[in-house]
């Protein structure tokens, strides 16, 4: 397939300009003239240089790669038939869909966009990461970071102890059989060759508690209305947890609440207070 830049530069400009800042969680400004978003802020969204996405609206440079276009796609909230679109006037073959994809969809963004104030997430159905609100990482830390079968926290809980001082002990046993009844379900769902049954392999030749649980042959195990989390400098916070589902790419919003006026309300404002940092 070859790049069409006049159509490629075309939609992209109005893509752009069809979008308004709170569409894709930015403040709009006081002095703001242009309609739509500028040029650096979706450059800034799409995590690549103004200067590399000026030059695709204006049917320059070289001809951009898969990674980029997809980039591209998710930071201009496409939906999936417009980002297959946007491959195709790149150049590219559009990546398949299903259940193992990591686009999120255009809705789960704009309401994950809306919700700085709080911890939350965006995970796949192996409980990988996608995205995470600066709250969420001052709770946990940066989850996306992770690479290969560390990805996933059920396979994160079994091989990393850094993971389990997350949460309170006395939910460790628990937690043990729940992310293993999650991985059977996926497993059998997706099947043999698929990338959940792949990691129950690992598993299996590395964890004798994965081991023992995985025997159990537990399936349908639910996770608990209240998590308790374990920060470094903030102790025990107890958390509930409303969790959104697109059934299309099998991706799940994670929101963590707490009570109103509770030790753990106190807490949350804190650590929206210091984010990341350690508290010395």
């Amino acid at each position: 397939m070859e790049i069409d830049r006049t159509g490629l530069a075309e939609f992209l400009r109005h893509r752009r300009e069809s979008l308004q800042p709170e569409d894709v969680g930015l403040p709009r400004g006081q002095r703001r003239r242009t309609s739509g978003l500028r040029r650096e802020e979706v450059a800034a969204l799409s995590h690549m240089s103004t200067d590399y996405y000026s030059r695709l609206e204006r049917e320059r440079g070289p001809q951009p790669s898969e990674q980029m276009i997809a980039s591209i796609a998710q930071g201009l909230h496409l939906s999936l038939d417009e980002r297959d679109h946007l491959f195709r006037l790149a150049g590219h073959t559009p990546p398949g869909r299903g259940s193992s994809g990591e686009y999120i969809g255009p809705g789960m963004l704009r309401i994950f966009d809306r919700l700085q104030d709080t911890p939350a997430e965006i995970v796949t159905e192996l409980g990988e990461s996608l995205r995470q609100t600066p709250l969420a990482v001052a709770l946990t830390g940066d989850l996306t970071a992770y690479r290969g079968p560390a990805r996933s926290i059920g396979y994160r809980w079994f091989t990393d102890p850094a993971t389990r001082a997350l949460y309170a002990p006395e939910d460790h046993a628990f937690l043990s059989r729940l992310w293993a009844s999650g991985l059977r379900q996926v497993a059998t769902l997706r099947g043999a060759d698929s990338r959940a049954a792949h990691l129950a392999e690992q598993l299996l030749a590395q964890s004798e508690e994965f081991r023992e649980v995985w025997g159990l042959h537990e399936v349908g195990i639910r996770p608990r209305d209240v998590k308790h989390f374990v920060h470094p400098e903030l102790g025990v916070l107890e958390l509930a947890c409303q969790t959104l589902l697109d059934p299309a790419q099998s991706h799940s919003l994670l929101v963590y609440t707490a009570i109103p006026g509770s030790e753990t309300a106190e807490k949350l404002q804190l650590l929206s207070v210091i984010g990341s940092q350690t508290l010395r």
